[in-house]
């Protein structure tokens, strides 16, 4: 009986050998790629119903944080919070398109065309899209932004507020950074089978990512337009008696967000997990391969 036990925890902590660890990344990207149509939208959409979840539980958290709370601790504690979104992503196996963009290694392979991974690439993006707007929808159906009396709405615009308040090199910059965390969270996954070790994981990555304020074009698709929303169901009277002019968050609009946050942090987030990290992993590998050939000869 012990041996069967001792089998069965060797089968669970079974780990990967950090060198196999770009075949674990290879096929993963393949596996993306090939995926039928249907399974790949509908893991896609649940996705960006994950990441929204996520942001939602942040709002709720850094909520009413006091003057004399430390910024950072506030910080730390909702980037914890905000790990639930990719930890939702690993367990169910959903399609989400910062840690997709790891399919550049299949890519370098030549395992995939360069339109196979760009294809891939749209579709995982237009689902998280429609999963983040069906739980904007939730939520303003919900009139959560009246928690708090009205705190949770003031919150969320906030956030919102300051994502678009960088500069397009500043957000580019953001996006490299984000998912460069990201992806190393995702591919230290890769070096283990067991998924209570892959959620571990991922979360200390995810909340740097988050305190630190880098930009999530997936979470920003949920995030910006939740406060452009709150910005129209306010009443000037609520905005008023909260202590906001009526004016106070006219710069989120649609056309702000898309060109000075959307398309520099996709691009960003695109470098920082497609380039770095899935390239150069790939770029690494290559070279230990062909070392090995010459000591070989």
């Amino acid at each position: 009986m012990n041996h069967a036990i001792n089998n069965k925890n060797n089968q669970t902590l079974q780990t990967v050998n950090p060198d196999q660890s770009i075949t674990v990344a290879s096929d993963y990207g393949y596996n993306k790629i090939h995926k039928g149509l249907f399974a790949s939208l509908m893991s896609s959409i649940f996705a960006g119903m994950f990441i929204a979840i996520a942001f939602i539980f942040y709002i709720t958290v850094t909520t009413g944080a006091s003057a004399e709370a430390s910024w950072g601790i506030t910080k730390l504690a909702g980037g914890v919070v905000f790990s639930l979104g990719l930890i939702l992503v690993v367990v169910c196996g959903s399609e989400l398109f910062t840690s997709t963009v790891l399919s550049s290694v299949a890519w370098g392979q030549k395992r995939i065309t360069t339109m196979e991974m760009l294809g891939c690439w749209l579709r995982v993006y237009l689902g998280n899209f429609i999963g983040a707007i069906l739980m904007l929808l939730l939520v303003v159906g919900a009139k959560m932004y009246l928690q708090d009396g009205g705190q949770w709405g003031i919150n969320a615009m906030h956030i919102a507020q300051h994502k678009l308040h960088h500069t397009w090199l500043q957000a580019f910059s953001l996006g490299i950074l984000c998912n460069l965390l990201v992806c190393l969270g995702v591919w230290m996954t890769f070096t283990t089978k067991d998924i209570l070790t892959k959620l571990v994981l991922v979360i200390l990555p995810v909340a740097m990512f988050v305190s630190s304020g880098f930009e999530h074009s997936i979470a920003n698709m949920f995030m910006v337009p939740l406060g452009i929303a709150f910005q129209h169901l306010f009443s000037p009277e609520l905005l008023a008696q909260l202590g906001y002019s009526s004016d106070a968050f006219a710069d989120l609009t649609v056309s702000h967000f898309i060109v000075n946050n959307l398309i520099p942090v996709t691009l960003g987030n695109i470098v920082g997990g497609a380039v770095i990290v899935g390239l150069g992993n790939w770029v690494i590998s290559q070279a230990s391969a062909e070392r090995l050939k010459e000591s070989d000869l």
